[in-house]
């Protein structure tokens, strides 16, 4: 399976401060906003990854994360042009996916769970269809809605109803087979001109191939889409770290996952000691 992460938001909504930076490059507490996606794919073992950015900020994520071979995986990078909506991705990552199955994870969200290498593995158990989350919120009428049956089965989903079905929306988390790239391929644009992921998910569930999987309520779910839920979100890492539980480190990750060595880490933390995430990486053992 390969990972792609969609990363080529501008970030209107957070003008001015995205004005001189995206936003997947904004900082989230101790580390820029890119980094806990990334840090969902390693979680699932994913070591191919593809990230989808601006236009005009290669130099940027590639000063920042390279190609990868520092955390044992290689990243590639493509670049949206036109922001054509979160299905688009699929498309432009059409020559990457190739023959494979693919998790797409979107650039501003977050998720944290002290067993999120379990669940992402789990998802990955079976690649046959489509398997998406669904995350209880107080106030769904944002997102794409799913509605269940009586035995918990999806029966419909809905992108940002006036009068949701239920609480549960799917958050920027998704595991494709193959079927996803003629789906993509296939897509007619919305009334508000974007590709849309929720038409992906519908199709999947009109050839009865798509599982939605409640997060246990323990599981942490950010999206960093406002400055408040940024601010929000640097709060809720911080109080997270400060209680022992590291958030979005990449390079632990990559080497609980065996793709560097625990030396590698501590080379990678040496070159940063003067930080407090460079001084947690040389405690690791």
């Amino acid at each position: 399976m390969k990972g792609i992460v969609l990363a080529a938001g501008r970030g209107t909504r957070l003008y001015p401060m995205t004005k001189p930076v995206c936003k997947p490059l904004l900082p989230v507490y101790d580390k820029p906003l890119i980094y806990y996606p990334i840090a969902t794919l390693l979680q699932a073992g994913i070591k191919e990854i593809l990230v989808i950015i601006p236009p005009g900020e290669e130099r940027e994520f590639g000063n920042l994360l390279g190609d990868g071979s520092h955390l044992g995986v290689h990243i590639e990078y493509a670049v949206q042009k036109v922001a054509r909506g979160i299905a688009d991705a699929l498309v432009i990552g059409h020559d990457f996916i190739e023959d494979d199955s693919v998790c797409l994870v979107l650039g501003d969200n977050i998720f944290h769970c002290h067993n999120m290498d379990q669940i992402m593995k789990q998802a990955m158990e079976n690649e046959q269809g489509a398997k998406v989350f669904g995350y209880y919120v107080d106030d769904p009428r944002p997102f794409g809605v799913v509605e269940f049956d009586e035995e918990g089965r999806a029966i419909s989903i809905e992108e940002k109803p006036k009068n949701p079905k239920s609480n549960y929306i799917i958050p920027g988390l998704y595991f494709y087979d193959n079927q996803v790239l003629e789906i993509a391929r296939g897509l007619k644009p919305s009334a508000r001109g974007e590709f849309e992921i929720t038409d992906v998910n519908l199709e999947y569930l009109r050839r009865n191939q798509l599982t939605v999987i409640p997060f246990d309520r323990g599981l942490t779910w950010m999206d960093a889409g406002t400055a408040d839920s940024v601010l929000d979100a640097a709060e809720t890492v911080k109080a997270l770290q400060k209680s022992g539980c590291y958030v979005g480190c990449l390079e632990e990750l990559a080497w609980r996952q065996g793709f560097i060595t625990l030396e590698q880490v501590h080379k990678l933390g040496e070159a940063i000691k003067m930080t407090n995430y460079g001084q947690y990486l040389m405690k690791l053992k």
